[in-house]
């Protein structure tokens, strides 16, 4: 007779939990799922590229209605559960729903901090948080005029670049000095905002807003300093706080979040807590990768005893805007214990900088160039000592030994745990081993089966590289149809250059096309190629 797990919430990580435990112990529990949204779960990191158009809802689909009847799931959507009874081992939705339970799960997510100002409860202010919030904005966006956007971090920028793809114009108010700086330095900031300017999107740093201004509807916004911007929608993309109430309704112990030990249970060994509800050893986290591994250690944990630990992830980030390649992890805060290593590379719009403390890497900024991101990373995550690579390692992994190596030599070099797809949580290993074990031999099998490279897609040139180096001869790069003999972008990947840059001509579509071709390619930084490391690091 199989236990009963209950899931509260439908998001991400517990769908990655209950992907892991149906492939590790099929028929061991009868699965219930309350979902409050009305539809099944979906990739949320994909929200910006249906807000931009370059995707549809369809196409960010995880686990399709046919998912849940196949593994014997029963899914409530649209029903928000309002109590849990330890006591008697049930959850309640609003409308009545109980489903008793052997095993719980609660990953009730995150709610989106709304700066408590003048004006802030008015018909317009929205938040981005998931496909409802899109919809929002999608309709706004029909009859243009200006959007304000709150807040100049991942979720904010994304938003931004999206409703001005849709015809707004668009406005980041951000109170700090700089753009994303949780994530970057003031240089890469810097860059980032010029980026955006160049977009035609408006940026006010060291802004402090202090009314969103109208009656009946949003208005517009006035600062501090006094400065009045119209505004037909405003988003507060501010921040988030993990959903506790729940939990600490039912008197499970919660602090900034739901708190669990390195199994994941909570303070109930019957419940555990999953994703951006959790504190796990005084971290919250709000970035995919984590939430991942939380899942892989609940999925283990429900199929029996076992010693599968959660320790705490170390946190890497994408902007996932069109056009814009940006990558950051760990600390690149100053300090007399570390030093730096930067390279500048202003006519090619590059931006690099590794901060060094006892012969590893601590942290890293990527802007304009990103396709080593994944070798720090790694180098990063294992704590692997660079003094034998000092002099080199600015210019990635192909540069190592002191000359260029095939870019192909490089992914090679990689280990299998490497992660290859941030969105999807995808390592080389997992990657190369379906390639082999099920024969595939095309992108889009690779992707049906991994999920790598199925979402933003900027890793798209890696696992064409790993489909290369793991299939040899039998790779066909044409699995994918280019769209003609100019560019290896398939038709797909040609829509969403044009939607997202506003590509008016077919020469625009053609150089843009071939600027992808590089940048997929590209393993050293600009000019590279034709300096050696001392040469180019005396120029810069």
């Amino acid at each position: 007779m199989p236990e009963k797990l209950v899931v509260i919430g439908n998001g991400m990580a517990p769908g990655r939990a209950l992907e892991r435990l149906f492939e590790q112990a099929p028929g061991q529990y009868e699965v219930t799922i309350f979902n409050a949204e009305p539809r099944v779960n979906y990739n949320r990191l994909m929200l910006s590229p249906v807000l931009s158009g370059e995707k549809t809802y369809a196409e960010i689909v995880t686990h399709d209605d046919a998912w849940y009847a196949a593994h014997g799931v029963t899914l409530h959507k649209g029903k928000r559960v309002e109590a849990i009874d330890r006591a008697a081992k049930t959850v309640t939705a609003a409308d009545g729903t109980t489903a008793p339970y052997d095993k719980l799960i609660v990953a009730t997510g995150s709610n989106p901090f709304i700066v408590p100002i003048p004006g802030s409860t008015l018909p317009g202010v929205l938040t981005y948080r998931d496909l409802d919030d899109v919809e929002k904005m999608l309709e706004a966006a029909k009859s243009g005029g200006r959007a304000v956007v709150i807040g100049g971090g991942l979720l904010g920028l994304e938003a931004a670049a999206g409703l001005k793809l849709r015809g707004m114009d668009v406005t980041v108010l951000h109170l700090m000095p700089t753009l994303m700086e949780r994530q970057l330095d003031p240089a890469a900031g810097f860059l980032l905002e010029r980026s955006l300017k160049a977009r035609g999107i408006d940026v006010v740093t060291k802004a402090n807003t202090h009314a969103i201004l109208g009656e009946d509807k949003v208005e517009g916004v006035r600062l501090d300093d006094g400065t009045v911007i119209d505004a037909k929608i405003v988003v507060m993309a501010v921040g988030i706080r993990p959903s506790t109430n729940l939990a600490k309704q039912a008197g499970l112990d919660v602090g900034r979040g739901i708190r669990v030990g390195d199994d994941m249970r909570t303070s109930d060994p019957d419940i555990f807590a999953l994703g951006e509800c959790v504190e796990h050893r005084g971290m919250c986290y709000g970035l995919v990768a984590p939430l991942y591994e939380m899942a892989e250690v609940v999925a283990a944990q429900l199929c029996g005893p076992c010693e599968n630990a959660y320790l705490g992830s170390v946190t890497s980030t994408k902007l996932k805007v069109t056009g814009i390649d940006l990558f950051s992890a760990g600390d690149f805060a100053e300090g007399d214990d570390r030093e730096e290593i930067v390279l500048r590379d202003a006519s090619a719009g590059v931006y690099k900088r590794l901060v060094i403390k006892d012969d590893a890497i601590i942290g890293a900024v990527l802007y304009g160039e990103t396709a080593d991101g994944a070798w720090f990373f790694d180098l990063m995550k294992k704590k692997t000592s660079v003094s034998q690579m000092r002099e080199t390692l600015i210019f990635g992994q192909s540069y190592q030994g002191g000359a260029p190596l095939d870019p192909m030599a490089a992914v090679a070099a990689l280990p299998d745990d490497a992660e290859i797809c941030g969105c999807n949580g995808v390592c080389k290993g997992k990657i190369t081993g379906a390639i082999t074990a099920k024969g595939l031999t095309s992108l889009d099998a690779v992707r049906a089966h991994t999920k790598a490279s199925s979402s933003c897609g900027t890793c798209t040139g890696l696992v064409e590289q790993l489909m290369a180096l793991t299939l040899g001869e039998a790779f066909n790069p044409q699995a994918v149809k280019p769209m003609c003999g100019c560019t290896d972008l398939g038709h797909a990947d040609v829509r969403r250059l044009i939607v997202a840059k506003a590509l008016k001509s077919i020469p625009e579509v053609m150089q843009e096309a071939r600027m992808e071709d590089l940048l997929r390619l590209r393993q050293v930084p600009a000019g590279a190629e034709l300096l050696s490391p001392r040469r180019l690091a005396r120029r810069i």
